[in-house]
C-alpha cells in the first residue's frame, strides 16, 4: 500500500501542475491587456484545462487517502 501512497501523491501533483500553469496563462493574458473577446477566448480554452487538473488533481488524493487506509 505504500506504493499506493506515492503514486497517488504524484498524480496529486501532477494535478496541481496543471492548475498552476492555468494560474500563470492567466496572468499573463491580464498582463498583455488584450480585449474583452481575446480574454474570453482565452479563458474559455482554459476552463476546460482547469477542471481537467482538478480532476486529476482529487483523484491522486483519492488514491493517496485509500493508500493510506488500507496500509
Amino acid at each position: 500500500m505504500q506504493n499506493l501512497i506515492w503514486i497517488g501523491a504524484v498524480i496529486a501533483l501532477i494535478g496541481l501542475a496543471g492548475i498552476v500553469w492555468c494560474i500563470v496563462t492567466v496572468f499573463r493574458a491580464k498582463r498583455r491587456g488584450m480585449d474583452d473577446a481575446a480574454m474570453r477566448e482565452t479563458l474559455r480554452g482554459l476552463v476546460a484545462i482547469n477542471l481537467g487538473a482538478m480532476f486529476v488533481a482529487v483523484l491522486g488524493l483519492m488514491t493517496a487517502v485509500i493508500g493510506a487506509a488500507l496500509g
